[in-house]
C-alpha cells in the first residue's frame, strides 16, 4: 500500500471511528465512512490485546496483503481491527475473513 491508500494520522482513524458503519467477524472489525477522493484508504489497528510485537506485526502484514490482492470500491475511508482470533491464522484463513465484511457492507468490487 502506498502512502496516499493509507490512514496515516490519528485524526482520520478517529474521524472513522466517530462517523463510520462497523461490520465484524470472528477475526476482525471493519469499520467504513465514505471520502471525497477517486480512491479508498485503509489503516490497520492491532492492540497489545492481540499479542506480543512479533504477533501484531504478523497480523498487520496478513492484513495488509489481504487489502492489497482485494478489490475495494473507491471513495471510502476503512480501519481494520484485529482480534484476539487471529492469532496463529493463516493468509487462507484471514483472506475470506476480509472478503466476507468487505461483501456485506458493500465495498467489494466487482471486476
Amino acid at each position: 500500500m502506498g502512502k496516499e491508500d493509507r490512514l496515516t494520522t490519528s485524526s482520520q482513524f478517529a474521524a472513522v471511528f466517530r462517523e463510520g458503519k462497523p461490520w465484524a467477524n470472528g477475526l476482525m472489525v471493519l469499520r467504513v465512512v465514505p471520502n471525497s477522493l477517486n480512491l479508498s484508504r485503509t489503516g490497520i489497528i492491532t492492540s497489545k490485546k492481540v499479542g506480543n510485537a512479533v504477533t501484531r506485526n504478523r497480523t498487520k502484514r496478513l492484513l495488509r496483503e489481504a487489502v492489497r490482492l482485494t478489490p475495494v470500491e473507491p471513495g471510502w475511508d476503512i480501519v481494520i481491527v484485529a482480534r484476539r482470533k487471529m492469532v496463529g491464522k493463516n493468509f487462507q484463513d484471514v483472506q475470506p475473513a476480509f472478503v466476507q465484511l468487505l461483501e456485506r457492507s458493500g465495498l467489494l468490487r466487482r471486476v
